[in-house]
């Protein structure tokens, strides 16, 4: 597996952003042999009907791509039908879902809207086809290289680039002004005096909304925390040194608690993933929120003016810099299913990821696209504020980078989640994750 060399928790550039914003190839952790199958279980197109290719996803609440699959379904009419298979929120429950069937070798699923930490995991076990021969090296640089980094194993493409995520802090720009503030937050003491204060005088139910659940996402706020406190998980890319349990680490562990105990998140956060935190900020009970670019598409639902709504990178603790999780979604055909559902795929993903759709689905699913010219579109800069939140952009930070991560994150999820809700102190849950992880790494390291 490729990696990228360098410390894994250093502050990145905007060049350094659109050179890894994929989040690199975090989930290479390998799930057992299984080989290519004889085909997907929903067949071709023998009856000399449409090509029908399923195509999986988890929840979009925007109603966008709902949406551009009916478009591409019209504009190919009695040539190919795409239907959109539901799968979980919780990428953790969908990539469990997707690891059964294809163990099994029997799925309907032909195209895969993934995440950006599974494409070593798929293409080692012979799941998603190589697509170095459709997408070639000169389309390939219409996109952010991070993207592209993330699908790119043993040489070889996996997948093509569908959006890209950063983690951001909103709050309410109305909210602030009524009680004299000017300008958001920059660190953490300066989040909860403000949320306090705020919450008391003009009666918000809460100061501030996160996800704290026991999950992937859980993972990726958790880690914003340590990042911003100095610490990190992993010392750097090479040489896999375990550094949760190191004081600055435990600081960020600490701080993440605090937003429970100081009163200013509700103990609720601990059970909290993207569609509880929404209906909380965006319906007017809650003063911040930490959430990705997508959520500030979806303000015209609860009837919030985007006036009311600014966007900050995530604030710090003393003179450490801001750090955001990176993260994205590809698409990826699947190996098993034939070959005319293959090309069917791969049109619907030339279909997707055109300039017209990736600002379509920026636009109205306030997605961060994948095309490196979209940056550069005033109009897209103009109605997506979030493209336009550089400082969170340029700060971001992959997730621990290492071939035993699925393992890791299980761990990780699961200590986290016992600090956040207070079951182990946050010196327990670092000092524990610090002994699971390297444990992990030595037996992965010995196999």
């Amino acid at each position: 597996m490729e990696k990228k060399s360098g410390d894994a928790g250093r502050k990145l550039s905007r060049g350094d952003f659109l050179r890894i914003g994929g989040g690199g190839l975090a989930g290479a952790a390998l799930l057992g042999a299984a080989g290519c199958g004889g085909g997907s279980s929903s067949g071709g197109s023998g009856s000399g009907g449409p090509v029908n290719i399923t195509v999986a996803f988890g929840r979009e609440a925007s109603g966008t791509l709902a949406q551009l699959i009916k478009e591409f379904n019209k504009q190919n009419g009695g040539k190919i039908k795409v239907t959109w298979r539901h799968m979980p929120s919780d990428t953790g429950q969908y990539f469990n879902q997707i690891q059964t069937e294809f163990q099994a070798q029997k799925t309907n699923i032909d195209l895969i809207g993934g995440d950006v930490i599974w494409p070593a995991q798929l293409a080692a076990n012979g799941w998603i086809l190589d697509l170095s021969d459709r997408f070639t090296e000169s389309e390939q640089k219409k996109f952010l290289p991070g993207p592209i980094q993330s699908m790119t194993w043993q040489g070889k493409i996996w997948g093509v680039p569908w959006f890209t995520d950063a983690g951001m802090l909103y709050y309410r720009k109305d909210l602030l002004a009524k009680s004299g503030y000017k300008n958001p937050p920059k660190t953490w003491d300066e989040l909860k005096s403000m949320a306090e204060k705020i919450t008391k005088e003009q009666g918000i139910q809460n100061g501030f909304v996160f996800q704290g659940d026991k999950y992937e996402g859980g993972v990726c706020d958790a880690m914003e925390y340590i990042w911003t406190n100095g610490g990190n998980v992993l010392k750097d890319y090479n040489t896999n040194t375990v550094v949760v349990g190191q004081p600055p680490a435990i600081q960020g562990i600490a701080t993440e608690r605090s937003m429970v105990t100081s009163g200013v998140a509700p103990q609720a956060v601990a059970t909290y993933q993207e569609p509880q935190t929404e209906p909380v900020f965006l319906g007017g009970k809650a003063v911040f929120a930490r959430n990705w670019p997508y959520m500030y598409g979806l303000a015209s639902q609860y009837k919030m003016k985007p006036s009311q709504i600014g966007l900050a990178p995530i604030p710090v603790s003393g003179n450490n810099e801001t750090a955001s999780t990176l993260g994205g979604w590809n698409f990826y055909i699947s190996a098993l299913s034939d070959k005319s559902k293959q090309d069917a795929a791969y049109k619907f993903i030339q279909f997707m990821t055109s300039p017209e759709n990736e600002k379509k689905f920026a636009i109205k699913g306030g997605y961060l696209p994948t095309l490196s010219a979209l940056y550069k579109d005033k109009e897209l800069l103009n109605k997506v504020p979030t493209m336009r939140n550089s400082a969170a952009i340029s700060h971001t930070h992959p997730r621990p980078v290492s071939p035993y991560y699925s393992d890791m994150s299980l761990k990780m999820q699961e200590q986290f989640n016992d600090s956040l809700k207070g079951t182990e102190s946050p010196k327990q849950a670092a000092d524990t994750l610090q002994k699971q992880l390297t444990q992990i790494i030595k037996q992965g390291k010995n196999a």
